[in-house]
């Protein structure tokens, strides 16, 4: 037989030795890997394959200690469920049972350090009964009823979707307010600009200035003043002479303008059926 046949001595031992627990501290849980002792330990974390293992969960180890937790605390409670469902038992009893199987998650790769903090949890959680003794933690399981388990399912259900309901209508709600908001600022913005833009009514409208008019004007009031000077002037009124006395000559001015005004519309309006006559 050769030195590594499979009946050698050094190859049944080396079974023997895989078949049963090594330390704890000897075992790899990313790589799922144990190790006799503390060189193989040592060469197995300066391999390729166990660096590449720490690179992902360097990149999110939150999430990978998590994972580890959740299977933990899955086959812990089925293991329970399993060989103790009715009974009260010590928890190290259980946990030396459940790490029986060689490929169990390590406790060491979860968010729990000790067997106390996890079945603190377990009692936090309400999936065990939990009481401390002079002997130690006994755990009993609950049992819940599938008919309350689906009605607290739908509950929870219920609730979220109410939440999220109410989450909804606040953010529509702060959306009006907001475009309600932004409505006003451009109205009151519309309102100040037209106030500040120049508004003319008809009363504003530019004057316009007649030069022949008032060329014409100025010659006859030059003859006026003229003739003034050479005719003596009217004796001045006494006492209640002057209601007898007839309109001056400035409001004849006014009568005069006033007429030639009115005659002017009227040949217009003549010249205009002419027009049409014709």
């Amino acid at each position: 037989m050769g030195k590594n046949d499979f009946l050698t001595p050094k190859a049944i031992a080396n079974r023997i030795k895989a078949k049963g627990l090594n330390k704890l501290r000897w075992y790899c849980q990313l790589c799922q890997k144990t190790c006799r002792d503390e060189n193989g330990f040592k060469c197995h974390q300066l391999s390729e394959g166990h660096r590449r293992q720490m690179e992902v969960f360097g990149q999110n180890p939150d999430r990978v200690v998590d994972g580890f937790s959740e299977e933990f605390e899955s086959a812990f409670m089925d293991h329970l469920r399993r060989a103790h469902p009715a009974s009260r038992v010590s928890a190290k009893n259980v946990y030396n049972e459940f790490i029986a199987d060689r490929h169990h998650i390590h406790m060491n790769s979860t968010r729990w350090l000790t067997l106390t903090e996890f079945v603190k949890h377990l009692g936090r959680t309400g999936q065990c009964k939990v009481e401390e003794t002079e002997k130690g933690w006994f755990i009993t399981l609950i049992r819940a009823d599938p008919a309350k388990a689906v009605a607290d399912a739908e509950k929870l259900k219920r609730e979220r979707m109410e939440e999220e309901e109410e989450d909804r209508n606040q953010r529509l709600l702060l959306q009006q307010v907001e475009r309600a908001r932004k409505m006003a600022r451009s109205d009151d913005a519309e309102e100040q600009q037209a106030a500040r833009e120049l508004q003319r009514s008809e009363a504003d409208e530019p004057i316009k200035l007649s030069l022949a008019a008032s060329t014409g004007a100025a010659a006859a009031g030059d003859s006026k003043a003229a003739a003034g000077r050479g005719a003596p002037k009217a004796a001045a009124p006494l006492f209640g002479d002057e209601e007898d006395a007839g309109p001056s000559s400035s409001q004849q001015q006014q009568q005069q303008r006033k007429l030639s005004k009115v005659e002017e519309l009227i040949q217009r309006d003549l010249g205009e059926k002419k027009r049409r006559a014709a």
